[in-house]
């Protein structure tokens, strides 16, 4: 059975579940998520806290059989609205539900509005310590991106322009692992320093091999990897504020049918008749 983390003497009432890609290699622990998954359980927002992984160990299903909540809130740690998120997630959700519970998805990680402040300040932290200044350096945003689907595209170029407008490096552009520009076709238009932080969430094979070997490949010491999104501090709160506000607001929002995926304030549907 998929762990679970539970406050004890609260009604069950209402739980969390965050979903995540997940890793399945051996050596993948999928730490950070269940780091997280601790970290939001400790604040007390809901009865229960449960993680399950779409590759990896517990699997969603899993992860929905811990839980007794008659409601659940699903916050998906992804980077965009894309394939995994609005397609095989629900259907997994679908899947896996079959007693009626109403299962409530929130917007992914990648769509957070405070995300851009928090990659500001993991990479901003990561010039220092490399001791760049940080409004001389250019700020590279390495996102998974799809020649199939434009969603990773188009919310790493939304989070570029938002990060813009802070002001507090000297350019920002955006880079992709399986669409043009890759990396090293980014990183050749850039003089001076630069951060590159990978818009991953977890510690899946992207996050934890891929990004760090093309920064390193690229053999240039003014050119460095502040790691990965879903590790970065701040991440915990932007999640338990949209936790929050989807638990302020639930009880303006009326019971959903048993064969629906209904969704938070600022959500999206999916009809699972």
């Amino acid at each position: 059975m998929a762990p679970v983390i539970e406050k004890p003497g609260t009604a069950p009432s209402i739980a969390l579940l965050l979903a995540a890609h997940g890793e399945r290699r051996p050596d993948a622990g999928n730490t950070g998520a269940f780091q997280l998954a601790r970290a939001l359980a400790s604040r007390s927002l809901v009865a229960e806290v449960a993680i399950g992984f779409i590759s990896g160990t517990p699997s969603i299903r899993e992860a929905l059989e811990t839980l007794t909540a008659s409601r659940i809130l699903v916050y998906p740690l992804f980077a965009s609205s894309g394939y995994f998120t609005r397609d095989r997630l629900v259907q997994l959700l679908d899947e896996a539900k079959g007693d009626g519970r109403r299962i409530d998805m929130l917007p992914p990680l990648g769509l957070d509005p405070g995300l851009p402040d928090v990659l500001c300040d993991q990479a901003v932290a990561c010039a220092r310590d490399h001791g760049l200044a940080p409004e001389e350096c250019t700020f590279v945003l390495l996102a998974h991106g799809s020649k199939r689907n434009p969603a990773s595209r188009q919310a790493t170029e939304q989070v570029a322009r938002e990060i813009e407008t802070r002001a507090f490096c000297r350019k920002v552009v955006v880079a992709f692992l399986e669409e043009q520009p890759l990396l090293e076709e980014a990183a050749a238009c850039i003089s001076g320093p630069a951060i590159v932080l990978g818009l991953f969430s977890g510690e899946g094979l992207h996050g934890a091999k891929d990004a760090p070997k093309l920064v390193a490949r690229l053999g240039r010491r003014d050119v460095v990897f502040a790691g990965i999104m879903g590790s970065g501090p701040g991440i915990e709160d932007l999640v338990a504020r949209a936790v929050t506000a989807a638990l302020q607001d639930a009880g303006a929002v009326q019971a959903a049918e048993p064969s629906t995926i209904a969704p938070a304030p600022g959500g999206w549907a999916v009809s699972v008749d």
